[in-house]
């Protein structure tokens, strides 16, 4: 009978410990997790400084265009690669006149460019609630770990 209560007694330390280090685990998931998010919005604040500061036009229907440190609507610029086509005007990066496939390639990836902003817009907008998350979690973690 001795041996049982025992027995149990081991089992269920066991499965104490083993729900701490699951809990652990998935606790030291969600702060890598928020840790790697948290460094890329500030990473964005460097590399996307010129950007940021046209968050309120950013939403999906505009992109920024750094090299001009502009923001331009998407359908006026599908209108301007129709423009190209149709006037065949000189593509310097095929080195030929711009073709529709030009043109459509180009308008595939502004319109993900479009998205991509609005995304890094709300990414670091996001830093200082992800940086309280953050905090928090690192608390409750110190807390767990104290208590075993």
């Amino acid at each position: 009978m001795t041996r049982i209560i025992v027995t149990r007694m081991a089992l269920g330390a066991i499965v104490i410990t083993f729900n701490f280090t699951v809990s652990g685990h998935a606790q030291n998931d969600a702060i890598n997790d928020l840790k790697g998010r948290i460094f890329e919005a500030k990473t964005l604040q460097q590399t996307f400084a010129g950007g940021l500061k046209h968050c309120s036009e950013l939403d999906g229907t505009n992109f920024y265009l750094q090299p001009r440190d502009r923001v331009l609507k998407l359908d006026d610029f599908h209108r301007s690669l129709d423009s190209l086509v149709l006037g065949r005007v000189f593509n310097p990066e095929t080195k030929r006149p711009w073709s529709q496939e030009d043109a459509e390639a180009r308008w595939a990836q502004v319109r993900k460019q479009a998205l991509d902003d609005k995304a890094n817009c709300a990414l670091v907008a996001s830093l200082p609630d992800l940086q309280k998350q953050l905090d928090d979690l690192q608390k409750q973690a110190a807390a767990t770990q104290n208590k075993n």
